[in-house]
């Protein structure tokens, strides 16, 4: 396996090679400031994804700005620094980053709940088992498989030894008669 040779400029090879778009001054660039730069990235934005996104923008802003380097103004590095830090400014200051922040995963929202088990369902405090259990027997066993127990249509017909349409009817049947408890 060949590995990657490791390239070694002067600035102002760097500087030249970059603003004649030669592809070795971008590999010698990154290679030399990647870790450095992503560490003022994360510094400003947390979440690693983002960073590394904001770190693969950043060189192409260096790309496509190596016209716009000054060496009497700074160095390379401090340029591409700035380049960096404005950019993770400003995606900061986005609207959508602000958005996403405000919108959790529902993954997390799934396990900060489950986490928290403050939220259940519990048919007992809403009355509903009360009015399965008031309905006719067919209807009840029916209900309580499948909306209490988790069985599939399926499961409760081969349990209560009935065809699926049957068991299907009793369950639209019964949910129309729990419709006229709550009307």
């Amino acid at each position: 396996m060949a590995t990657a040779k490791k390239i070694s400029l002067s600035e102002e090879e760097l500087v030249s090679a970059l603003k004649r778009r030669d592809t070795v001054a971008i590999q010698a660039l990154y290679d030399m400031y990647s870790g450095a730069l992503l560490g003022v990235i994360s510094r400003i934005v947390v979440q690693t994804e983002v960073a590394e996104d904001l770190l693969q923008e950043a060189f192409i802003k260096i790309w496509n700005s190596a016209d716009s380097y000054d060496p009497t103004k700074g160095r390379l590095f401090t340029w591409m620094l700035n380049i960096t830090r404005n950019l993770s400014i400003d995606k900061l200051r986005s609207k959508d980053f602000k958005n996403a922040g405000k919108n959790q995963d529902i993954e997390n929202n799934v396990d900060f709940i489950d986490a928290q088990k403050e939220v259940t369902f519990n048919a007992d405090t809403l009355g509903v088992k009360d009015m399965v259990n008031a309905l006719k027997p067919e209807f009840n066993a029916v209900l309580n498989m499948v909306y209490f127990k988790g069985y599939t249509h399926i499961e409760a017909a081969e349990e209560l030894n009935l065809p699926l349409g049957t068991v299907k009817t009793r369950i639209r049947m019964a949910i129309m008669e729990l419709r006229k408890n709550f009307n």
